[in-house]
């Protein structure tokens, strides 16, 4: 974990593991409106737009703050998923991650993107 941020980081191997043992987590793309593409969704989140985020609607959508919660983004240079996991962390979740590849990543990797 980087010192300067309170998340972590989760690579694609270990984010499909996750996903395919059904483990219980919150799985969010943060893109925002002008970005998101409705077909564009790792299986089993949830679209929470990173502009959209703040302590309310968190605490609505995960209120027991010790939940593991990974967010993404497109991947490459989007930084909406460490923009989103810092203010996560800044409410007080500790068990943030973001998963850097994102969208791009894991359609690379041949995994299938579905409709949320």
């Amino acid at each position: 974990m980087n010192t300067s941020e309170k998340f972590k980081t989760i690579g694609r191997d270990a984010l499909k593991a996750k996903v395919d043992k059904k483990e219980k987590f919150h799985l969010w793309n943060v893109l925002n409106k002008e970005h998101y593409k409705a077909g564009s969704n790792i299986a089993g989140s949830q679209w929470v737009p990173f502009d959209t985020l703040n302590e309310t609607r968190a605490g609505e959508k995960i209120p027991a703050k010790t939940d593991t919660v990974v967010l993404y983004c497109g991947g490459g240079d989007c930084t909406s998923s460490k923009k989103a996991a810092g203010k996560l962390a800044s409410y007080g979740y500790t068990a943030v991650f973001t998963y850097k590849g994102g969208v791009k990543d894991w359609s690379e990797a041949g995994f299938p993107l579905v409709k949320a």
